[in-house]
């Protein structure tokens, strides 16, 4: 990482059981790894799995005060309501990611950059929506580039459980697709920009 001085805010949200505080976790992992200061704070609905939950993670080459996060840098939303509650949280200049596969409609703030990704139906592709996260994590890592890549799919191993080791290639892989998803279009708009 560069001497720069870095503090992202993110909040993740969508419903329980689309692994939002694995998400958070794994994200909150990879930057510890990489000697930046971290806060992870999770948050639930009335129900674990299928209520609504969302984590804030904040990442920052400085002291953090507080792990409350009010107008984040970046949001990732994994479902409708969780972009219609946070959309508007987004500070200006921020990035917003929106898991098309499940959001009836899209953003709408032209003072952020939206990136909207069909999140499920690619974890879908590789054979269970249950990755979607992942796929999500891949192009926030593309995009904001806050933690090494290659560290990330290293703390996979610490932050997956032993018993679910099984799926660390199918994590990595939609982590990949993820990524490359966004690096697809970043290429596009520069061809445009050209030309």
């Amino acid at each position: 990482m560069s001497a720069a001085k870095l503090h992202e805010e993110i909040v993740c949200a969508g419903f329980g059981g689309q692994g939002i505080m694995f998400f958070g976790k794994l994200l909150a992992q990879a930057a510890m790894v990489q000697g930046l200061n971290v806060t992870y704070l999770p948050s639930y609905g009335a129900e674990v799995r299928g209520g609504t939950a969302h984590c804030n993670v904040i990442i920052s080459s400085d002291e953090i005060a507080s792990p409350i996060v009010g107008r984040p840098t970046s949001v990732i939303v994994m479902n409708h309501p969780s972009l219609v509650k946070f959309e508007e949280r987004v500070r200006p200049g921020g990035l917003l990611i929106v898991n098309t596969s499940l959001a009836l409609s899209s953003a709408s703030r032209e003072d952020i950059v939206i990136i909207g990704v069909p999140a499920t139906e690619m974890a879908d592709s590789l054979g269970t929506v249950q990755v979607a996260n992942m796929v999500a994590l891949g192009c926030y890592l593309q995009r904001k580039a806050v933690v090494a890549f290659s560290v990330v799919l290293e703390s996979l191993t610490e932050v997956l459980p032993k018993r679910r080791h099984d799926l660390l290639r199918l994590n990595q892989a939609a982590l990949r697709k993820g990524a490359e998803f966004v690096a697809q279009q970043e290429k596009a708009a520069a061809a445009r920009e050209r030309g």
